[in-house]
């Protein structure tokens, strides 16, 4: 291949880079692609734009349209300003700008803040690394018109981000986020981008608004006098680098645990992530080190905190054994248990709760919802559809929590998006709660699964790279979207859903309704079993991901292992049959 026998498109995009007003160091980075043939890194550089996903904008960081760098971020923010501009005529609009701890979010966040105040835009800044849910929260506090986090959230060492966020703390969702792209996409060169920052416009924010979001969080606490009788409780956390080393210790003090050992190499804040191959608490290999640790002092409980801390992965002590590392979906089901359990002995049921969850969430969380009175929404993946049905409900029902299977939480209305922070002191106060009653959370997870059925979930990610990736997965959600299975490990699929074309429809009987959710590239497939397959491109990494959920009924503990048996073999067949499995 030859640079004339690039895509068009991506051909003019690289000229324009190499001829525009852009620094020696990126010209001479292109030129140095194009002088060693790197051609595909060339087309995925180049092939396309960054747009908003379901976490805003990602990507591996590097030049090109579809690479993370100032030029970019700069012209998100100016996109971003315009549009605010338009939206809030007349008013000084004020935003919030933070970022993590990952290689030039910094430097990224600095930039951000000084578009915008070019812009005339008013800019409240953290003066180092905060957390993600702490930017929704200051956005709420501040009454800001917006916010900006640099961040990549659970993405490798190589990824960077920026979450965009509106007025109620939430990431933006349709048609704003859309508008922001179109005024990013008006902007066709960089002297259309003030980078002329206005420093009488950016203030950096002090202490007094971390001290407001801690108080915020521990007047969530439900269990005071059990976390007094259990203060001494062992707990191990680690940050993994990233940003819950700043928030997380404080906060689980001011809960009252006194008895936190921390995993220090871990709290070394580094871009590259030393310790870990990928920085993400859904990965074993992530918590290793945290575990080792936690053998070492005989913890009853491990936490560990991705990047951003927006995301809190842990295990726990099963006595007499080993430490069981918890998915996000059992994690979420004993919150959801602990907090009706105790919103009921203290008299606070009253009917006007309700929980929201994500549709790839496991329906176990439906099912104690229901035995309670409690509503249960399910929306679409990304938390900022939770955060939504949040401000709709505002003022006329009581929030109680938000989950997502992807080891997102959030408990208290202080913010709109999951909050790993928040998710650690109560996750800590449940361990406290059922230890001082004698109950290990095995325990009462296994009581879970005998009451309500043992919900057992398994999720294959399949990464495909590049423009070729892309249209790979393309292609096979096509393929499933037009010719989807009817039967899947040997049971009837009896009802699909496709949410991009917004209907629901029955195979053996031809029923067709239609779904309300917002238009998403997302498949579905549900059996007469109660098993549920379903298919989601990721927006935020370049992977298919599968979501396979199983269930059966579990009469006694002694039955676990057969009956987690039996369900682990269904769940290979039916992934099997449709030829994903790893």
């Amino acid at each position: 291949m030859s640079m004339e026998q690039l895509d068009q498109q991506v051909n003019e995009k690289v000229q324009e880079w190499l001829k525009g007003q852009y620094d020696e160091t990126t010209r001479k980075t292109i030129l140095n692609l194009v002088e060693n043939a790197q051609y595909t890194e060339l087309t995925d550089a180049f092939y396309k734009d960054l747009e908003f996903g379901t976490g805003g904008l990602r990507g591996i960081m590097g030049v090109g349209t579809n690479r993370v760098n100032k030029y970019t971020l700069a012209k998100a923010t100016q996109g971003l300003s315009d549009y605010l501009i338009k939206k809030y005529p007349g008013e000084q609009i004020k935003v919030v700008v933070a970022h993590d701890n990952r290689n030039n979010s910094a430097l990224f966040a600095r930039l951000t803040a000084e578009v915008f105040s070019a812009n005339g835009i008013y800019v409240y800044m953290f003066k180092e690394l905060r957390p993600t849910p702490e930017l929704s929260f200051a956005i709420r506090e501040l009454s800001c018109h917006s916010g900006v986090m640099l961040t990549a959230s659970h993405n490798p060492k190589e990824y960077n981000g920026y979450k965009a966020y509106g007025s109620d703390g939430g990431q933006l969702l349709a048609p704003y986020d859309k508008m922001v792209m179109e005024e990013v996409l008006k902007i066709k060169d960089n002297s259309q981008i003030n980078f002329e920052a206005n420093e009488s416009l950016i203030e950096v924010l002090s202490d007094e608004i971390d001290q407001k979001y801690f108080k915020a969080l521990t007047k969530l606490s439900l269990s005071p006098e059990a976390i007094e009788r259990q203060k001494d409780m062992k707990i191990v956390f680690s940050p993994i680098h990233g940003t819950g080393g700043v928030s997380v210790p404080p906060v689980l003090k001011l809960f009252g645990f006194e008895n936190v050992v921390l995993v220090e190499e871990q709290m070394v804040q580094d871009g590259n992530f030393p310790t870990v191959v990928y920085p993400n608490p859904e990965e074993r290999e992530a918590l290793s080190m945290a575990l080792d640790k936690a053998k070492e002092v005989d913890a009853d409980l491990l936490m560990a905190t991705d990047p951003d801390a927006d995301r809190v992965g842990i295990a726990i002590k099963v006595p007499g054994k080993d430490y069981l590392l918890l998915n996000g979906n059992q994690t979420a089901a004993l919150l959801v248990r602990y907090l009706l359990t105790r919103y009921e002995e203290s008299g606070k049921l009253t009917g006007k709760e309700y929980i929201v969850k994500t549709i790839v969430t496991s329906y176990l969380i439906d099912r104690m919802a229901e035995s309670k009175g409690v509503q249960c929404y399910n929306t679409l993946t990304g938390f900022k559809y939770i955060g939504e049905i949040m401000t709709q409900y505002q003022g006329e029902k009581d929030f109680l929590f938000g989950g997502e299977e992807s080891y997102g939480y959030l408990i208290g209305d202080h913010a709109r998006d999951k909050d790993a922070v928040v998710a650690c002191a109560m996750i800590a106060e449940m361990a406290a709660y059922y230890k001082d009653k004698g109950w290990a959370l095995n325990d009462v997870l296994l009581e879970l699964y005998k009451e309500f059925g043992y919900y057992k979930e398994k999720l294959i990610s399949i990464t495909k790279k590049g423009k070729s990736g892309a249209e790979e997965i393309d292609a096979l959600m096509e393929s499933l979207r037009t010719q989807p299975p009817r039967i899947l490990g040997g049971v009837n699929v009896v009802l699909v859903k496709d949410y991009l074309n917004k209907i629901s429809f029955q195979p053996l009987t031809g029923l067709t309704t239609s779904i309300s959710l917002p238009a998403s590239n997302v498949l579905q497939f549900f059996m007469e079993d109660g098993s549920i397959i379903s298919a989601r491109p990721s927006g935020t990494e370049p992977k298919i991901k599968f979501y396979c959920s199983v269930n059966a009924p579990l009469k006694s503990n002694e039955l676990f292992a057969s009956v987690s048996k039996n369900l682990d073999e269904k769940l290979n067949e039916m992934l099997g049959d449709l030829g994903v499995l790893d």
